[in-house]
């Protein structure tokens, strides 16, 4: 058995992909591949309603809220946000705790004034308190990433705006906890780590937003021609959005949001229990308090790549693949998303202590 811990795509529940496979040639029985269907034929525009019905449901999202399901990914969404929403003031105020914030950042500099609420650090390793941000009156919006799928990082508390609307990425730890939608103003999640195969990004977002899209936005990114066309003004994925709803589906007979909730607290306790118990050996960087409960990276002997190497290659040959850290942190990276059992989780922590074992005589 293999146990792929990649940070996405990633794993997907087996139990939604034998549903996908018995259906694969002839989804209800209608003689057709999901994928040979017309998206606006009645068969697919209803997997179309169902899929945000049910992600209306696990979330318990309002009434004022529009869902969309759009292409482009995050990085779409780095762009699609500004050009909606940063036209109101010019300015965007942006909370730097990672790679992808960083890069949604860089991204804003196009459209418009965006400031940092604190100073970029040198490692993204840390959340600094909220009594030093340093928020602009006049932003459009205040943009953060909850959980930093390259180095990390995880937000435990929603920050305070002051109403400016608030906007949020939450690619790397969508449904993985229950968040109060009515919070935000905007929230996006690119579905290839926790609810689906890559090719579709969930934007859930509070309609007196929408409306105002500067005028070099493409129809594609305008929030109000998707809202209009209930997200299939042009060909959707079909396919992926098929599969999203069976992750929706199984999301339910397993408690849902608050169900995934209480196996990442416990999945991800188990590592980190593991990686301070082990006297230096495995390191995180990461702050304790912002430790991700969905990505966690570590190192070996402070960073020894030969073990870690040898590491990789070990938990390769029993079944454990795509641990190996992002480029541009190196080390080690273990991503715990919904599909990830605890019995998973278990055989991961057993080859570190044994590992550790072995390296201590």
């Amino acid at each position: 058995m293999v146990i792929n811990f990649a940070a996405g795509p990633a794993k997907l529940p087996e139990e939604v992909l034998k549903e996908v496979q018995q259906e694969l040639t002839n989804y209800n029985n209608t003689g057709m591949s999901i994928m040979e269907m017309s998206h606006r034929g009645s068969v697919y525009l209803k997997i179309n309603d169902d899929a945000m019905k049910s992600c209306r449901e696990l979330l318990k999202v309002p009434d004022n809220y529009k869902i969309l399901f759009m292409q482009g990914g995050g990085t779409g969404q780095f762009a699609a946000v500004c050009m909606n929403l940063m036209g109101k003031t010019g300015n965007a105020d942006y909370a730097v705790t990672g790679s992808w914030s960083l890069k949604a950042y860089k991204e804003a500099q196009k459209y418009g004034t965006p400031n940092l609420v604190f100073p970029k650090p040198e490692k993204f390793t840390t959340i600094p308190p909220q009594s030093e941000w340093k928020l602009n009156p006049n932003a459009s919006y205040l943009y953060y990433c909850d959980n930093e799928t390259v180095d990390g990082v995880e937000f435990n508390f929603v920050p305070e705006t002051n109403g400016i609307p608030l906007v949020c990425d939450m690619s790397s730890n969508f449904m993985s906890r229950s968040v109060d939608v009515s919070k935000f103003g905007l929230i996006f999640a690119g579905a290839q780590k926790n609810v689906g195969p890559a090719g579709v990004t969930i934007i859930i977002v509070r309609e007196d937003l929408i409306g105002n899209a500067m005028k070099i936005t493409p129809s594609v990114f305008d929030y109000m021609d998707v809202a209009k066309n209930n997200s299939v003004s042009n060909t959707p994925p079909t396919f992926i959005i098929y599969i999203m709803n069976r992750v929706f589906e199984w999301l339910k007979r397993n408690d849902g949001v608050e169900g995934m909730s209480k196996l990442a607290q416990k999945k991800s306790q188990l590592i980190y229990d593991t990686i301070n118990k082990s006297n230096g050996f495995y390191t995180c960087p990461v702050d304790e308090q912002y430790r991700s409960r969905m990505n966690l990276p570590f190192r070996i002997c402070g960073g020894d790549e030969a073990l870690e190497k040898e590491f990789l290659q070990k938990a390769e040959k029993i079944g454990m693949v795509q641990l190996k850290g992002h480029r541009s942190v190196g080390g080690i990276r273990a991503s715990l998303y919904n599909a990830i059992s605890i019995d998973n989780t278990e055989t991961l922590n057993k080859f570190m202590n044994e590992f550790y074992e072995s390296k201590k005589l």
